[in-house]
């Protein structure tokens, strides 16, 4: 089995260079590829101590950040070494602060992984909740690298708990310690013999609840709000768009949106101004303009959205009618605010967690949605209550980075 992995991954980065010639963003995905071994050995001398994360994309990242952070404080002589898997993290991540290096992770090769653990030579090394590179991994352990899975998650249809996936199983022996999200990921490590985990919990609640600790203000969004109340979508997609055009084209009520869509190309970005009826400005137009007299604020740019959360009274996050489902709902649960979700979120713990306590409002259609935000403003009890239940879910799970790093090596036994 393991043969026709490898057979695979050849097959794969063949494929790829194929398909990069027709998709910009497969284009990505080869191109930064291409020079990744040059810029490593460009970056890190063999004499460096280093210290590797791997992200497969931006929300992997933003979960290990807290764990970064606290490792680039404790092992300060250390080079931290970032990579991603997919363009949609390394594009949006690529000029970080907190690591040193930053580049693509190869494909997974057992000459690639070779070749990038003898460049790198790290220390320690952190995958972040899930992507488990069979070589990589073979080639940790073989180098007897400490290796850690921080904010894992395990489900039963992962191959590890399949009949044929005894390879990947193999590979898990990597791990010197599994901390993982739930007692369900550890019972299922426990089957496999793997008797090396702790419960730590998520560390995205760590990250979203030092947002707090932060300057969240936003001149140009107070100008626009004022005292009016405000909805603020994040991460919204067509499906989504679709249904909340039609609310802020009928509404009545005397309030703001504030919309960041997923995708901010200006073509999209045209189409969805254009199909709403009120008063509507987007980022790029707003220099010069008296923002207060507009009811709509798109925000084609991204990197400020968990700051403008900190202005909602309202939070639609968008994704739940897409696969796998809803976008990142602990940003607006950070700051207190209720929050409402398309159907599609049952793969996201901390979605069905605040489903359940009612600090978040799934819906399925447009008399649902419309229903969800008219009683959320008309009724400011209901929006403090649900809210007041969101921000104590947080502050309640937070610290896996804590527990984490208590069972971390410290500097001087690297």
């Amino acid at each position: 089995m393991f043969f026709l992995y490898n057979l695979l991954v050849a097959f794969a980065g063949f494929a790829l260079k194929i398909i990069a010639v027709f998709s910009p963003k497969m284009k990505l995905f080869v191109d930064g590829r291409r020079n990744v071994f040059s810029e490593i050995s460009a970056k890190i001398k063999p004499s460096d101590k280093t210290i590797w994360f791997h992200a497969a994309s931006l929300g992997e990242y933003e979960q290990g950040l807290p764990v970064i952070e606290k490792i680039k404080e404790r092992f300060p002589n250390h080079k931290i070494v970032l990579t991603f898997f997919s363009p949609s993290g390394f594009e949006v991540r690529k000029n970080n602060a907190v690591a040193d290096v930053t580049v693509y992770l190869p494909l997974d090769s057992k000459s690639n992984a070779a070749k990038f653990i003898e460049l790198v030579h790290p220390d320690l090394v952190f995958f972040i909740k899930y992507e488990y590179w069979p070589n990589y991994l073979n080639a940790l352990k073989k180098a007897n690298i400490k290796t850690y899975l921080i904010s894992g998650i395990f489900r039963e249809n992962q191959m590890f708990f399949k009949w044929y996936g005894g390879f990947y199983r193999k590979a898990l022996d990597a791990f010197n310690h599994f901390f993982v999200q739930n007692s369900k990921s550890k019972e299922l490590l426990l089957k496999l013999g793997k008797a090396n985990v702790t419960i730590s919990g998520d560390t995205r609640f760590d990250r979203v609840a030092a947002i707090l600790e932060k300057d969240n203000a936003l001149g140009f969004i107070s100008e626009f709000k004022k005292e009016k109340l405000a909805v603020v979508v994040g991460s919204s997609w067509p499906k989504d768009e679709n249904l909340l055009v039609n609310y802020i084209n009928s509404t009545n009520h005397d309030l703001k949106f504030i919309i960041a869509p997923h995708n901010i190309k200006g073509e999209q970005i045209q189409q969805l101004k254009n199909s709403i009826y009120k008063k509507t400005v987007l980022f790029s137009e707003k220099e010069g303009k008296d923002l207060s007299e507009f009811d709509v604020f798109i925000i084609d740019t991204i990197g400020i959205l968990a700051k403008i959360y900190s202005y909602a009274d309202i939070a639609y996050v968008g994704g739940g009618f897409g696969n796998p489902g809803v976008h990142n709902i602990l940003e607006p649960a950070t700051f207190g605010v209720p929050i409402v979700i398309g159907p599609n979120y049952s793969h996201f713990a901390e979605a069905t967690a605040l489903v359940n306590i009612e600090g978040c409002i799934s819906i399925s259609n447009q008399s649902q949605l419309d229903e969800a935000f008219d009683n959320l403003i008309q009724n400011e009890d209901e929006r403090e209550e649900k809210g007041h239940i969101c921000s104590t879910f947080v502050q309640m799970n937070k610290n896996a980075t804590e527990i984490i790093l208590k069972q971390i090596p410290q500097y001087g036994d690297v």
